[in-house]
């Protein structure tokens, strides 16, 4: 009896192993499409009589680069989170899980030699404009190896064409005026608003007697755009700097997104919203999953790729986050470096008189 047993289960196991290299041959023999016609959402317009295209494509080479920057952003988000709780990461530090169709998808529209100027909610483009992973956790954990040498943190983050980490946001008076000036001089200017749906704890609703915020440049033209859906950011993008290049002067878009977390690492974000309205979000509207499916949808990928993709990202990140908590904090004496920019040498006094630091561009 133990022997027939045996040669039973043995067959079974046998059968077993013999399905997984057939369906691994199966898996990669499959032909995915090139590329992809997809619907987008209609922008709505303000002071223009056309928008952007409701239609575009996607290729299978942007979909797995767009669907594996925005699982690096979410991934290294959370990584942040869970370092700023073990209290590598100190003071302010605000993450944008959930909004990561918004900065792959306007790097996506615009050229690398194009200047982004950002608030603090900036860990997600600072990836997309160039920044490895390791440079980003390094700089929130205050490393040498930091893209701000370890200087900046989480709100002070540079890089070339890149100038992050900027407030107050939305400050009324600065943004007319700014409005106003590139408005007289006709500057190509793409301004921007991440409409998350809240200003730190308060809901749009309850602070704006018009939530219209693409018509607040009011004398410039405006875009309301679906900030979950990485293509319509892309087209919307795309639109805007052209209407720019083409010397028409600036433009104003709205994009529509959603933040998982609260404000702030010091905000739960669970006392001026329910649980069930991020939950909602997340399993309705959340960006990686919409990516997800129409590639799925369209045959640019299957499931067994994307898996793969995010068990190489996973690692990635994990790696980066041991880099940024093994790496050495600055010195000392390079506390008063890079003041300012080809700069000869100077000396600046401490909190203390009797000591003084070199300055080194």
């Amino acid at each position: 009896m133990r022997k027939m047993l045996a040669a039973v289960v043995s067959h079974v196991f046998s059968r077993a192993s013999q399905k997984k290299p057939a369906l691994r041959g199966l898996l990669a023999s499959q032909n995915f499409s090139n590329d992809a016609p997809c619907h987008i959402k209609k922008c709505d317009l303000y002071r223009l009589e056309e928008g952007p295209p409701t239609t575009t494509v996607l290729t299978r080479e942007e979909a797995l680069k767009y669907y594996r920057a925005m699982q690096v952003i979410r991934r290294m988000e959370l990584k942040s989170d869970q370092m700023y709780k073990q209290k590598f990461i100190r003071g302010f530090c605000h993450l944008c899980d959930g909004q990561e169709a918004c900065c792959v998808g306007l790097e996506a529209g615009i050229n690398p030699t194009d200047h982004i100027i950002t608030s603090y909610r900036a860990h997600g483009l600072c990836y997309t404009r160039g920044l490895s992973v390791k440079s980003i956790l390094a700089e929130l954990t205050g490393r040498k190896g930091g893209c701000a040498k370890g200087k900046g943190g989480s709100m002070h983050m540079y890089g070339k064409n890149f100038y992050g980490g900027n407030g107050i946001v939305g400050a009324q008076g600065q943004v007319a005026e700014a409005y106003n000036l590139s408005a007289l001089w006709k500057l190509p200017c793409v301004f921007i608003c991440e409409n998350n749906r809240y200003g730190m704890g308060t809901a749009t609703e309850r602070a704006a007697a018009s939530t219209e915020y693409h018509k607040r440049g009011n004398f410039i033209p405006g875009l309301r755009v679906n900030g979950m859906d990485i293509l319509c950011v892309r087209e919307a993008t795309k639109f805007a700097a052209h209407y720019c290049r083409s010397g028409k002067g600036p433009i104003l878009m709205e994009l529509q997104t959603y933040r998982y977390h609260g404000h702030s690492m010091s905000d739960p974000g669970i006392s001026y919203r329910s649980r069930e309205e991020v939950q909602n979000m997340r399993s309705k509207s959340d960006p990686i999953m919409l990516l997800r499916e129409r590639m799925i949808n369209n045959n640019l990928s299957n499931v067994e790729e994307l898996k793969e993709i995010d068990a190489d990202v996973k690692k990635e990140v994990e790696e980066a986050a041991q880099f940024a908590t093994s790496d050495p904090e600055p010195p000392l004496e390079e506390l008063a470096y890079h003041l300012f920019y080809h700069s000869p040498p100077f000396g600046v006094r401490g909190t203390n008189k009797w000591i003084t630091y070199k300055s080194v561009s």
